[in-house]
């Protein structure tokens, strides 16, 4: 069988491509993540895998699950996800779009941990020297990960600059090793 992300490319180009026509890129990041926040409910995760509970009414109730009203599109793409058998890959759909939109909107996304919470200043410094560095804008994720002892490590794409403590024991350490 075809991998998730194989499988959901196609769906969320489709959408990038929608969304980028009718300039509502934002919108739909927005309608993405409300119906990755529904789907994972377990209580419509248990129907999702019930093959009692007919195509149509899964629809219905993950539609009516939405607070505001969907656009057509967005019940049309819920629509063939539920025919196709296809809403267990809904967070590679959403992960390959928000990737497409980012790379459209000239955006890194970047990952930032640090062996303690961030002050405000400080992660805005290391936003504005990964701005300098990569020229573009940055988006960022904080996230505390006490293994690091100290010192942060940053991940953007495939690119990793480690300047944690942690990284720099396990530098030393292999330095030694060899």
């Amino acid at each position: 069988m075809a991998e998730a992300i194989t499988i959901a490319r196609p769906y969320a180009e489709a959408i990038f491509k929608l969304a980028k026509e009718g300039k509502k890129l934002s919108a739909w990041s927005e309608i993405l993540g409300v119906i990755s926040e529904i789907l994972s409910d377990k209580q419509i995760n248990a129907l999702l895998n019930n093959p009692r509970v007919p195509a149509d009414k899964l629809c219905e109730i993950i539609v009516e699950s939405y607070s505001a009203k969907l656009s057509k599109e967005a019940e049309n793409l819920i629509d063939v996800m539920v025919d196709n058998k296809r809403l267990q890959i809904f967070p590679q759909l959403k992960a390959l779009y928000e990737h497409l939109r980012t790379q459209y909107e000239n955006v890194l996304e970047a990952r930032i941990i640090s062996a303690f919470p961030l002050k405000s200043d400080q992660q805005e410094k290391l936003v504005s020297i990964l701005r300098t560095k990569f020229q573009r804008e940055v988006n960022v994720t904080s996230v505390v990960d006490a293994d690091l002892i100290g010192g942060v490590k940053i991940e953007i794409g495939d690119q990793v600059i480690d300047s944690s403590v942690s990284g720099k024991l396990a530098a030393m350490t292999a330095a030694l090793k060899s």
